[in-house]
């Protein structure tokens, strides 16, 4: 193993040797996470796979695309990464995922799930035109990732488009839940025999050698030969429906097997699909038994088979929790409340409802822009749904929340979990963008809680009649309040609250970021000798609190705004604009994220490296005083 760096080694082994390196890979992996975690089980049950792929391809001049990285740590190990692999997630270290901007071995970015398919097809029909023909271009996507509407898109377009791809499906019955919906049922039930595939593939080859299969036959060919399988299986083959061809289920874990397939695959002509049967977590006990919570299990004892799970003993609770018991709270007492996830149950607790009330969760699979759509016809017909979306996923659903939700100003409870930086996912999955592009929507209403009595309490408020369309955005992690059950009360929308008064300066924060603000306000106050700051929670992005914006346009000349997401267009943007418009012209510090993708590190070292943590708010709390002085100087002078 030691001397595998890039696949070009791997090429020079023996395929007999090829067990023994897929059994080093995956110590290697288990190693590793269990002291830098990360996405553990997914890789574990692709390592026979990645090994496979790239003994037999080209790469990087063949390509293989990945759907979601959380399968390819034993490529970036295989592809010159694997002395850097101890970086992986660390701030400057590693991606979280494959990206091209790190190495020419990763064909295509894979943060969000079922891009696959139509990535690999652009590429495989460039490659026709580019002078490119011989390059062999492959999908790899999982069972949880071929729910998306993007995967059934690109299938659709891969049967009509000349191309001769391979689609791996890794199909190991899981997305991070146990994948869900008739996809899965379809998976369940495939069983093409193996024999009658080589013995297919081996009339195909004979016929096209001897002229008699062109495009036209082969396609017509195939078309009666699937209706013929049909009909004699009662059977029909979703693949081969669409003039795919379908290969498997095969083994997933048999290296050779993997190989011996692979190369027959390799150059057929047509797009083909190779069906896979993997477990999640292959080769480490605890993870096969238990895979949701080995997706992602933090440090762990290896040999001990156990997660290493921090004491949080009098810590206060993730948002997460606060949402899901709250939820279920909620749902007790008015029986129009379902939920709604889009395959995240345990991670944003909606699993708490779901074991309670398991009639009134549904588990869509990964399909957020589908979890919007369906959550608007429940609210078109009476019910009141909450859809839990981590914010950057919630991306993928824009136009539904437009279309299908806000024209018609349905009550959808959207809830936007993981909002703002997120931590070691990085680029891909933080939850910046959501203020700044759900602000310019109408109906809306967007609030964020700044602790854990205001999720309470705006989630009471969203359910109550008449409140229309309302989201709620919150962060991933712990918030500050260990007591945090209270009774429920209503908040008036588009109120905020003065937490502090002040003189000449103001800050305005939204959501739990204020938190910080409010430390940063008691040191600047303590270094700033004299200087008092008014601190605002605005709570609303929309409608914002006109009351407060028009009594800190009159009281302030000096406002700083703070916000966990991008300054462009978000809770910064809003209040300049409403500064602006209403004549008044203070001195306004909007502080956020650049204008620029973040890159992966811990909450705190980014929100460092992008100036919102406590000690950049204090340094711009303390520049505002120094302008206030300077001003107050000149303004003496002229007096004099």
């Amino acid at each position: 193993m030691n001397s595998i760096k890039y696949p070009a080694d791997l090429r020079k082994l023996g395929v007999e040797q090829l067990p023994r390196l897929c059994k080093e890979l995956r110590d290697d992996i288990l190693k590793e996470l269990s002291v830098n975690p990360g996405h553990m089980a997914s890789s574990m049950g692709t390592v026979e796979l990645t090994v496979a792929l790239h003994y037999v391809y080209d790469t990087p001049e063949d390509r293989i695309v990945w759907d979601v990285g959380h399968q390819a740590y034993g490529h970036k190990i295989l592809t010159g990464r694997k002395d850097r692999f101890c970086t992986n997630r660390k701030l400057h270290g590693i991606m979280p995922f494959p990206s091209p901007l790190e190495s020419e071995y990763d064909s295509f970015v894979c943060g969000h799930a079922s891009n696959s398919i139509s990535a690999a097809l652009g590429m495989a029909v460039a490659a026709k035109k580019t002078g490119h023909g011989g390059r062999h271009v492959v999908a790899v996507i999982g069972d949880g990732a071929m729910s998306g509407g993007l995967a059934f898109e690109g299938l659709n377009n891969v049967s009509t488009t000349p191309n001769d791809m391979l689609i791996v499906l890794n199909d190991n019955n899981m997305s991070i839940d146990r994948s869900v919906g008739g996809m899965k049922q379809a998976l369940l039930r495939l069983n093409t025999n193996e024999t009658y595939n080589r013995m297919r593939f081996k009339a195909s080859r004979w016929l096209n050698s001897k002229g008699y299969l062109n495009d036209d036959r082969r396609k017509g060919i195939i078309r009666l030969n699937n209706a013929l399988k049909s009909a004699i299986s009662h059977q029909q083959n979703i693949f081969e429906g669409l003039n795919i061809r379908y290969f498997g289920p095969f083994d997933g874990h048999n290296v050779i097997e993997l190989v011996r397939v692979l190369r027959q695959l390799k150059d057929m002509k047509g797009p083909k699909l190779l069906h896979l049967h993997t477990i999640k977590g292959h080769g480490y006990a605890p993870a096969e038994k238990d895979p949701t919570v080995w997706h992602a299990p933090g440090k762990f004892d290896i040999n001990a088979e156990e997660r290493i799970v921090a004491d949080e003993t009098g810590e206060p609770p993730k948002f997460q929790t606060v949402f899901g018991e709250t939820l279920l709270e909620l749902a007790k007492a008015n029986p129009r409340i379902v939920g709604v996830t889009p395959a995240m149950p345990t991670g944003c607790s909606m699993n708490i409802m779901m074991k309670a009330m398991p009639d009134r969760v549904f588990d869509v699979g990964i399909a957020e822009g589908h979890a919007v759509t369906f959550s608007a016809g429940m609210a078109k017909e009476g019910l009141l749904p909450f859809c839990n979306i981590y914010s950057s996923f919630a991306q993928r659903a824009y136009d539904n929340i437009i279309h299908d939700v806000a024209i018609l100003r349905l009550p959808v409870v959207l809830c936007l979990d993981r909002a703002g930086l997120v931590g070691e996912d990085g680029a891909t999955h933080h939850g910046e963008f959501d203020m700044a592009a759900l602000r310019p929507i109408p109906n809306l209403t967007i609030a964020s809680p700044m602790d854990e009595h205001e999720l309470r309490d705006l989630m009471y408020t969203a359910q109550l009649d008449g409140k229309g369309p309302f989201v709620i955005r919150y962060p991933r992690g712990h918030g500050v309040l260990s007591d945090w059950r209270k009774p429920l009360e209503e908040i008036k929308v588009g109120t905020g609250r003065k937490l502090k008064s002040g003189k000449g300066i103001a800050v305005l924060t939204i959501g739990p970021i204020g938190n910080t603000a409010a430390k940063a306000i008691a040191d600047a106050e303590k270094s700033h000798g004299g200087t008092e700051v008014a601190h605002y929670d605005m709570r609303f992005l929309k409608p914002m609190d006109e009351n407060l914006l028009e009594e800190i346009g009159r009281q302030y000349d000096e406002i700083i705004t703070v916000e966990d997401g991008v300054r462009a267009g978000g809770f910064g943007s809003a209040v300049l604009e409403w500064m602006a418009d209403h004549g008044h012209k203070p001195n306004i510090t909007r502080m956020g994220l650049p204008d620029s993708f973040v890159e992966h590190g811990t909450v705190d070292e980014l929100r460092h490296i992008t100036g919102i943590d406590a000690a950049a708010i204090t340094a711009a709390i303390g520049t505002a005083a120094d302008r206030r002085a300077r001003r107050q100087d000149s303004q003496d002078s002229q007096n004099k």
